[in-house]
């Protein structure tokens, strides 16, 4: 008799080439483990015929599951839909590209079966990831752990694994603009790791594209840090501090010591630097704080994160 129920959730956004590949490596590694299981693919919106590929495979597997987004919402959206959705005693959440090595399920479920509630898959190295990305990447790693308020592994992956009790209480998170993995490692938990050197893309070109990974890094940055919103204050107050010794060293230099120095500093000229300095830091502070302000409005508005079109289980 088989052992305890699998969910593998795996988003899906033009992947017609990669789908077929990756069912075939996940149904050999899963022959041979000691579970039931479900492979959900969500696909995201596609443009090609990954659709075609996914009802190939239900007609033949009955293990298929497959949830259609009416568009493309994301791959942080595909990913919680396919938690929200998922029925097994734990997930493994995997790229379809084929950048994650299948074969490390195998170690994710040992670390389960010993006790770990969180199995996180940390790059060690991306074959395919351009050096732009790389310092990108590298960048972010370094800011976020920084201002964050939760403890971020450097390079940890969506690839990963949740105990039921973990996805029950992701479940409840409510946020429209999300980074996955952030709101996992909030949630704490026990949690091991599992070092992987990713493969490159099998086929097809990176959909992610570098602006879309900026705007995922600036709602990270939001989401999980106040940083942000209190270096407006520490803006302020570095501002006040100087422009009062400025100004005191003006008096001093000019009516004190009947401007011994020579800086013949003149009243408009004065005025203009210190105008034109304030009108800046006010302007990066108001940036800063519409950050949040866009992040409220989206959370009041209360959208659904995603709609589904058709769902096939």
């Amino acid at each position: 008799m088989l052992d305890k129920l699998i969910s593998i959730i795996i988003p899906a956004y033009n992947e017609e080439q990669n789908i077929p590949v990756i069912y075939d490596q996940l149904k050999n590694i899963l022959s041979r483990i000691n579970f039931n299981y479900e492979l959900i693919f969500i696909n995201d919106g596609s443009q090609d015929n990954s659709e075609k590929e996914l009802k190939k495979l239900m007609l033949i597997d009955p293990q298929v599951k497959v949830i259609e987004f009416s568009r493309n919402f994301g791959k942080e959206i595909a990913t919680t839909a396919g938690i929200n959705n998922c029925r097994g005693e734990c997930c493994i959440t995997i790229d379809a590209d084929l950048q994650h090595p299948p074969e490390l399920i195998f170690d994710f479920l040992a670390k389960w079966k010993k006790g770990a509630e969180i199995v996180i898959g940390v790059r060690q190295n991306n074959k395919s990831e351009s050096f732009i990305k790389k310092i990108g990447s590298f960048c972010f790693y370094k800011i976020i752990g920084r201002i964050s308020e939760i403890e971020m592994v450097p390079y940890a992956t969506d690839f990963r694994l949740l105990d039921k009790k973990v996805i029950n209480e992701f479940n409840r998170f409510t946020e429209k603009n999300r980074l996955t993995r952030g709101l996992i490692d909030w949630l704490g938990f026990k949690r091991e790791y599992i070092h992987f050197e990713a493969d490159k893309r099998l086929n097809g070109k990176a959909t992610y594209s570098t602006v879309k990974l900026i705007r995922l890094a600036l709602n990270s940055v939001v989401s999980l840090s106040l940083f942000p919103l209190k270096l407006a204050g520490y803006l302020g107050i570095f501002i006040t501090i100087a422009a009062g010794l400025l100004g005191l060293f003006v008096i001093i230099e000019k009516y004190v010591l009947k401007d011994v120095w020579r800086f013949n500093f003149s009243g408009p000229a004065i005025l203009a630097i210190i105008i034109l300095f304030l009108v800046g830091i006010i302007l990066i502070c108001l940036g800063l704080i519409a950050l949040y302000i866009a992040n409220i409005h989206k959370e009041a508005i209360n959208r659904p994160i995603y709609v589904i079109r058709e769902k096939n289980f």
